[in-house]
Parts: C-alpha cells; structure tokens; sequence
C-alpha cells in the first residue's frame, strides 16, 4: 500500500489539487483556530489552508513524497506545519491534545477502521471537533475516485457507531461533484460528519 502511495505522490502535480476540500473548509472558516490534527493528509492541501487560517497544524502521512509536497505548498504559502512520515496505525497521538481533529477521504481496512477512529477520538480535547469526509458505499458506480473494494467505503451506521462516544452535529450522506485535482473528479457519493467530544 506505501508503494501505491509513494508512487501517486511522486506526480510532480497535486494529484488532488492545492486547495481545500469544500466540508473541511467550511468547517475551519466557521470556528475559532486551535491545535488540529490532520492524520493521512496527504500533499497537504487542508494543512496549509487550516495554517493559513491561524491553526497550529500538526499532520502525518505515511508517504514522504506527500510530506515533501505539503511542505513545498506550505512554502509556498508562506505557512508553517508540523508534517511527520507516519502510520496512522501506529503513531502514538497522545490523550486530549487537538482541538480538531480531519479525516479527509481516508479509508482504512474494515478490521483497522473502529479501532483507528477510536484512538483519534481518545486524542481529542473535550469540546474539540471530528470532522469527516469520504467516500460512500455508492461511491461504487461512479469512477471520480475512492477504493474499489466495498468493505473500505463508508456507511453511516457503522459511523454512528464508531463515533457514539461524541456528539454527533452532522452526519449524512450526499451526492457531490468533486473537483479536486487529478484524482476527484466528477460525481460522487460522499458521507460527511462533525461530532463533538462532550
């Protein structure tokens, strides 16, 4: 899977362009900075757009093509971010550190996605946000990008579920025209969320 990733973030190009993903920059633009967590963040794009806003960004990936990236965009911004090379699965996240923490078109194996949403969770602040974004099962019949295997997409019980420690503002299913680089582009079906830590 690194393989895959290196070799996408390899594309001198921003494979899902340079600028933020719409639900994650409404979300910033409606709440006052804090410390946030972007974990799979990819070549950087909400990173930057978060410390252009006044966030203290912290942000992993396990792809160093994508790190380097991101801090090329953040360079050119004229922002600074904390970006680590990384394994969401392993990295230790600390309790009660972020006031926000984004997954934005992450999709984790079916057996690593409970216990990979409940750790980010343990590391969110009381009062700190979880924001979410990413494909849905019917995501399956269009061809603008996500997993093809089922079992990764997402479903908004199972969500429910993992997240029934917060407060859940925003939670539903949409279909959208994505416009994000090479890689989301076109219709698509998407499951967004906010939930708090009460």
């Amino acid at each position: 899977m690194r393989e895959f990733w290196e070799e996408r973030y390899k594309n001198r190009d921003y494979v899902y362009g340079d600028k933020p993903n719409v639900f994650f920059k409404t979300f910033i633009d409606g709440v006052e900075p804090g410390r946030i967590l972007l974990p799979a963040e990819g070549e950087g794009r909400n990173a930057v757009y978060a410390a252009n806003k006044g966030w203290d960004v912290n942000a992993f990936d396990f792809s160093l093509n994508a790190r380097n990236k991101a801090l090329e965009l953040a360079r050119r911004e004229g922002v600074s971010i904390e970006y680590l090379v990384a394994d969401i699965e392993f990295h230790e996240l600390g309790e009660e550190m972020y006031d926000a923490i984004a997954l934005i078109h992450v999709h984790f194996m079916a057996g690593n996605r409970s216990y990979i949403h409940k750790k980010l969770v343990n590391s969110l602040k009381k009062g700190g946000f979880f924001i979410l974004e990413a494909f849905s099962r019917g995501q399956l019949k269009y061809d603008s990008g996500g997993p093809a295997d089922k079992s990764m997409l997402y479903d908004i019980g199972e969500l429910k579920e993992d997240f029934s420690d917060l407060e859940i503002e925003t939670l539903y299913k949409q279909e959208v025209n994505l416009d994000e680089g090479l890689c989301h582009r076109g219709a698509a079906s998407v499951i967004r969320l906010v939930a708090c830590k009460k």
